[in-house]
């Protein structure tokens, strides 16, 4: 069985499964379009392999600064921190400060065998715990369908102003159109078809008891509950196995 690279692809595979070109499905191609946007939107809101964990760099305009928020790109789902935003006013690098010292006299220790790795660790994680107690992460909050990422500062004391950069832990969305390997997904397979097959059911559902020639009678509800049980398994099983923990994007 060749794999299924595209959505045409995927709308016959899906076709073939429910019977055709044995049996007639009885879906409008723009149907079938719709049950297709509807499976991948659904594949990208619950399941892990939907969005990738990157990195997202920017820097402040005047516009944004006006804006007092970040127009995020379309293809960003989530953004999880942001990391303290830097000044473009101050490029060097703070050699004097306290943990860079320390990190610096561990090193040595390390090196003279006078410390070890466990006494290292212990020390970076107590620095690290102070340094969220006193300076913390900036507090965001991203509006996906707006597309923007509010930050709570205060702009106009220049908390942030342009020319700062901002980068910002998010999770982008996967493009099926260009990593086509997400048509061959076996959930957005069977879910596609599910989906389909609910459509088939609808559009017969007014014909339900009328008799064809030969005495075949149309029996178009049987068909769409099929389908119903077929994708509440479906999502259930994808809540259960695929989908991220409820608090996995909160911290």
């Amino acid at each position: 069985m060749a794999a299924v690279t595209s959505r045409d692809e995927l709308s016959e595979h899906c076709l073939r499964r429910l019977g055709a070109p044995v049996i007639d499905i009885n879906v409008d191609p723009d149907q079938i379009e719709d049950r297709i946007d509807e499976a991948l939107q659904f594949f990208q809101e619950f399941h892990s392999d939907a969005t990738l964990r990157t990195y997202f760099k920017h820097l402040i305009t005047e516009d944004d600064v006006n804006n007092e928020y970040i127009t995020m790109p379309n293809n960003i789902d989530i953004v999880s921190k942001l990391f303290p935003v830097s000044s473009s006013s101050n490029n060097s690098i703070d050699m004097f400060s306290v943990k860079y010292q320390m990190m610096l006299n561990d090193i040595t220790d390390l090196q003279n065998f006078a410390g070890d790795l466990a006494y290292y660790t212990q020390l970076q994680q107590y620095l690290t715990l102070i340094d969220m107690k006193l300076n913390g992460l900036p507090q965001v909050q991203f509006s996906r369908h707006q597309h923007r990422l509010y930050i709570f500062g205060d702009f106009k004391d220049n908390d942030i102003k342009a020319g700062d950069y901002i980068v910002a832990e998010v999770y982008q969305l996967i493009d099926p159109d260009t990593h086509t390997s997400v048509y061959n997904d076996k959930f957005v397979k069977a879910y596609t078809t599910a989906l389909i097959k609910r459509q088939w059911g609808a559009n017969l559902i007014k014909f339900e008891g009328m008799q064809l020639p030969g005495g075949v009678m149309l029996n178009g509800r049987q068909i769409f509950e099929d389908a119903m049980q077929d994708i509440e398994k479906l999502e259930e099983n994808m809540r259960l196995e695929h989908e991220m923990p409820a608090d996995f994007f909160v911290g």
